[in-house]
């Protein structure tokens, strides 16, 4: 087409010097202004004539003020100046496609009428080989489309099983149709709500809370990994995980302005714009420069923005083209679709995790049986309730349960001293509904004394008999946190709703445990790795104490208002989750200035109003009483600590034993029953390392608490001189061997020497 123009300009002595932009939106803005005018005054479809837009812009004596349409931006620009042009678009049908200029005519002040005849002679040419040229474009168009989103298809059905794998292999897949140098994907995080032990630093003041940019549907933007696919020389891919905000494609902010607006933004010139902070120099070492750039959200069915997907430097070094922005849409929009197999994959996934753990529950655990429930509320003839339990009143039915129930101080149930050896588990049963009683919250919420009965001896039952984390572990955390309440006074923080959910998730705590801990079930991939990312035995233990509450016959909450009842499984998140030790460091500081803050304060209405009166100090608190509970065997007499030591070790080193046979793993020294001697010194590290700064902390908080750390203290001295004593015997070998080497050193140098050390080739007189 342009040798055509050229060489009608030379025939007819024309000066082709440019096409100007402005001038070819000018002419295509008149078409669509008389276009809209036939739609909305005539109401009829606009047709426009190849014939009548010739149009003819005469500046006469150069005079600017002659044609208002004119833009002189271009002269401006140039130096050139304007004096007269002719123009014509190139047309398919009723769409334009380019707009083709004569400016200046050599020889005249304007072009006559004969000129815009022959003009529009050669423009027909002109429209042939133009279209021409544009139906080969847009078959190479459909092409490239089509070729993307048939091999994205069959990539993305063919992973299902994570959305990054996904995106990975379609994206990777695609790359020779999308026509450019670099192109790289960030995928956002998709949690709306934060756990709540995150939240209690912001909520406290200790954290400033998130002021940065949310994407449409209220989330933090964060994108945790980066894709990058470099393609301009050697192909290469990296992965990024959490990438740094300095990273090369996300420092100009580009993606996080499309996350969080949902535009696709089409940048023809970065070196010219000035909105964002792009590079204007190489970004790494290959000396790669962006100059042109076009990002587009990944939206899911949810409309939801999963990710951004930005597409750096056109190959060919134009910039990126409407119908570039056709094609790598239309790829966001199916990798945003196809989230939806993968998201119902993973529920299909979760269901049936679910089910097998629920199978494995149900085949291991059963509920109280009428026949164990009546070994607890068993009736005597002198009993006013002689007569079928579902008949009784329920006032009779307390105090007939009070009856068959040992009272706390004949148990020692208030003291942190308690032992739970000398007492059997059916006791250990009585024992755990008697706390309940010293709170005083069975009447007051109205919980059936049979309900109670059954609640307690499932709980029971749903402990397996293993070494250490069983009922007997169990009932000793509840036991500490009643404790804890009545005789550490802790109670005077917390309502009689909280002290019995308290009680109550201190009991189901350990719930179903197997034995081994959150890494094992990890290593092994069992099914509650699977199910839950993090503090996985914790969150099974909460979802088994659930479970309970869901039950009718057993659910001890069930009188309680819809409110009350949210309250109480919210404590029960916060109170067993707590026990996981991982989070025991996120939570210790915020513990301690609690105690700096109250420690002061002389007047004890003062530091109760400060912990009750703010729900998150009071869960701060829940959550650290909840392992000084959870490690309160630490404290006990030495008589008790020392065999429950060993039945923690002996269940670790079972742990071990697994690792070696099942998993084919070295298991670390604490699981390593080969080191069992040096139990005592891996004691002292425990102490001094975690379980110090839970009770001297408490022992400030709290005078009364004094005692559990006296009993740690003493421990430790136990502990201390065991150790000592092993250390002696290990110097006393190592000495011995040292000795012994020394000797066989010495004869090996006498043997060299001769006999006795004597030279055999001189004597000396």
């Amino acid at each position: 087409m342009a040798k055509i123009i050229q060489h009608w300009v030379k025939r007819h002595s024309f000066n082709l010097n440019t096409l100007y932009p402005k001038v070819a939106l000018m002419v295509a803005a008149e078409f669509w202004e008389q276009g809209d005018l036939e739609r909305t005054v005539l109401d009829q479809q606009p047709i426009v004539s190849l014939w009548r837009s010739v149009l003819l812009l005469e500046r006469s004596h150069c005079d600017k003020s002659s044609n208002p349409r004119f833009s002189d931006f271009v002269d401006k620009q140039t130096g050139y100046t304007t004096k007269n042009i002719l123009a014509a678009p190139l047309m398919n049908g009723k769409d334009p496609l380019g707009v083709v200029m004569a400016i200046n005519k050599v020889g005249g002040n304007e072009f006559s009428k004969a000129d815009e005849d022959l003009f529009t002679k050669y423009i027909t040419f002109a429209t042939v080989i133009a279209l021409q040229h544009y139906t080969s474009y847009m078959y190479n168009v459909e092409s490239r489309r089509s070729q993307v989103l048939q091999w994205t298809a069959s990539k993305v059905f063919e992973e299902l099983t994570d959305i990054e794998r996904q995106f990975h292999k379609a994206l990777y897949t695609v790359r020779t149709y999308l026509l450019c140098e670099r192109y790289s994907v960030g995928l956002l995080d998709m949690t709306k709500e934060k756990e709540f032990y995150d939240e209690w630093p912001v909520k406290l003041g200790d954290v400033e809370p998130y002021k940065g940019p949310k994407t449409p549907d209220g989330r933090e933007i964060n994108f945790y990994k980066i894709i990058d696919y470099l393609l301009e020389s050697k192909e290469e891919i990296k992965v990024i995980p959490t990438p740094p905000v300095d990273h090369w494609a996300l420092v100009s902010g580009l993606p996080t302005y499309v996350a969080e607006n949902g535009f696709i933004c089409n940048m023809m010139n970065v070196a010219a714009d000035d909105y964002f902070t792009f590079q204007k120099e190489a970004v790494d070492e290959s000396g790669f420069v962006i100059k042109n750039v076009l990002s587009l959200p990944i939206v899911n069915k949810k409309e939801e923005i999963v990710g951004v997907a930005t597409f750096f430097n056109r190959k060919d070094g134009k910039p990126f083209d409407e119908q570039d922005e056709q094609i790598t849409e239309a790829l966001t929009q199916f990798l945003g679709w196809s989230v939806l197999n993968c998201d119902t994959y993973d529920k299909l996934n979760r269901t049936e995790w679910r089910r097998e753990i629920a199978a494995e529950m149900v085949i291991y655990q059963t509920k109280a049986t009428p026949a164990e429930v009546q070994q607890i509320l068993v009736r005597h003839h002198t009993s006013s309730c002689f007569k079928e339990t579902a008949d009784c009143d329920q006032r009779e039915m307390y105090k007939l349960l009070r009856a068959n129930i040992p009272e706390a101080k004949d148990v020692d149930l208030l003291l942190f001293s308690f032992s739970d050896l000398p007492v059997s588990e059916l006791d250990l049963i009585k024992c755990g509904i008697r706390c309940f009683f010293e709170l005083g919250v069975v009447e007051k919420f109205k919980v059936p004394a049979e309900v109670l009965t059954k609640w307690m001896y499932t709980v029971r039952k749903g402990y397996r008999d293993i070494t250490y984390h069983n009922w007997r572990h169990g009932f000793n955390v509840g036991q500490t946190m009643f404790c804890l309440l009545q005789t550490g006074r802790l109670r005077k923080y917390y309502s009689d709703l909280d002290a019995f959910a308290m009680v109550a998730a201190a009991f189901c705590h350990d719930i179903d445990h197997r034995g081994t801990n959150n890494l094992y079930q990890t290593k092994s991939t069992s099914p509650l790795a699977k199910l839950h990312g993090s503090s996985i035995l914790e969150r099974h233990h909460l979802d088994y104490s659930k479970t309970l509450m869901a039950e009718e016959s057993v659910n001890i909450f069930q009188s309680l208002q819809k409110r009350q009842f949210e309250t109480v499984q919210h404590l029960h998140d916060v109170c067993i989750i707590a026990t996981d030790l991982a989070l025991y460091f996120k939570k210790r500081t915020m513990f301690q200035k609690i105690v700096d803050a109250t420690e002061p304060m002389a007047d004890e209405k003062e530091a109760i109003a400060y912990v009750s009166n703010n729900p998150i100090r009071k869960e701060i608190i829940m959550a650290m009483m909840m392992t000084g509970c959870d490690l309160s065997a630490i404290t006990k007499p030495w008589e008790v600590q020392s065999k429950v030591a060993l039945m923690v070790a002996a269940e670790f080193w079972e742990q071990g034993d697994l690792e070696r046979t099942v998993l084919d793993q070295q298991p670390i020294p604490m699981m390593d029953r080969n080191k069992s001697d040096e139990l005592p010194k891996m004691q002292c590290g425990f102490i001094d390392f975690v379980c110090s700064f839970v009770y001297k902390e408490f022992s400030r908080f709290h005078k009364e608490i004094t005692p559990m750390f006296d009993g740690l203290n003493n421990n430790r001295v136990h502990w201390k001189e065991l150790a000592d004593i092993y250390q002696a015997k290990v110097d006393a070998i190592e000495n011995e061997r040292k000795r012994l080497e020394e000797e066989q050193a010495k004869k090996a140098t006498g043997e060299d020497g001769g006999e006795g050390g004597k030279s055999k080739t001189c004597t000396i007189f």
